[in-house]
C-alpha cells in the first residue's frame, strides 16, 4: 500500500497527522472543503420534526462526510468558517464566540473516527456517539452555562432530562442516516481517491442490528418521556 493510500486503526500516529496536515497543500481538497462548508451552512436551517419540540437536522451529515474526506486538520478551519459564516448569514440570538469550539470539536471528532480508517457500521456508530457525548452532552451545556452567565445574566442547568432524552432519541436516527449516506457515497469517493476506507459498503452485522433495535426502543421511550415532560400538567 502506498503512503497516500495508507489506512490507520487509530489517529495516534505521526504519519496520520502528517497526511492530515498535507491536505492543506492540495488545491482540490481545499476547493472541496469550501464547497462542503457552504453546503453545511445551507442545510443547518433544514430540519424534520420527529416529536414535540424535537427535530432532526442535517448539518451533521455534511460535517461527517467532509471530515471523513479532508481529515482533522482541515476540519478545524472548515468548522471555524462554517460557524462564523453561519452566525453571520443565519443569526440566532447574540453571537458568542466560544460556541465555535463546539463546532470545531464535532468536525475533529468525526475525522478522528472516519478519516483514513477502515470503516464499518460499528465505527460509524462510535463516531456519532463520540460527537453526541462530547459536543451535545458536555461541551454545549458548558458553553450555554457560560453564555447565560456572561450575556443573559442568568444561571443555566448543565444537564436536564429533556436534553438527555432528546439526544438519546436522535442518536439511532442519526446513526442510521450516516450508515445509509456512507453506503451511497463511499463507492464514488473511494474510486475518486477522495477517501480511503478499505470497504465501499458498510455491512450491518447482527450485533449492529441488535444494537440499533435496542437504541430505537430506547429512543421511542425517550421520545415518549420527552413528550410527557414538555406537556406535563403545570403545578
Amino acid at each position: 500500500m502506498q503512503q497516500n493510500d495508507r489506512l490507520f486503526s487509530h489517529p495516534f500516529s505521526a504519519a496520520y497527522w502528517r497526511l492530515a496536515a498535507a491536505e492543506y497543500k492540495k488545491p482540490k481538497m481545499l476547493v472541496l472543503a469550501a464547497m462542503l462548508t457552504a453546503m453545511r451552512i445551507a442545510v443547518k436551517s433544514l430540519s424534520v420534526p420527529v416529536g414535540p419540540s424535537l427535530k432532526i437536522t442535517f448539518g451533521f451529515l455534511v460535517n461527517a462526510v467532509g471530515s471523513m474526506i479532508y481529515g482533522p486538520a482541515v476540519a478545524v478551519a472548515a468548522s471555524a468558517v462554517s460557524d462564523t459564516l453561519g452566525a453571520i448569514l443565519f443569526p440566532s440570538g447574540t453571537y458568542f464566540f466560544p460556541f465555535i469550539f463546539e463546532e470545531i470539536a464535532g468536525g475533529v471528532l468525526f475525522a478522528l473516527f472516519y478519516y483514513r480508517a477502515r470503516l464499518s457500521a460499528t465505527r460509524v456508530m462510535l463516531g456519532r456517539l463520540a460527537v453526541t457525548a462530547v459536543c451535545n452532552l458536555i461541551l454545549n451545556p458548558l458553553l450555554l452555562m457560560w453564555y447565560y452567565a456572561v450575556i443573559v445574566g442568568k444561571s443555566y442547568a448543565f444537564m436536564t432530562w429533556p436534553r438527555l432524552a432528546k439526544n438519546i432519541a436522535l442518536f439511532p436516527l442519526q446513526t442510521v442516516a450516516l450508515v445509509l449516506l456512507f453506503n451511497l457515497l463511499l463507492p464514488v469517493t473511494n474510486r475518486m481517491g477522495l477517501t480511503y476506507t478499505g470497504n465501499s459498503k458498510l455491512a450491518l452485522t447482527k450485533k449492529n442490528v441488535l444494537a440499533l433495535i435496542a437504541l430505537t426502543l430506547l429512543a421511542a421511550a425517550a421520545v415518549a418521556a420527552y413528550y410527557l415532560w414538555v406537556y406535563r400538567p403545570k403545578a
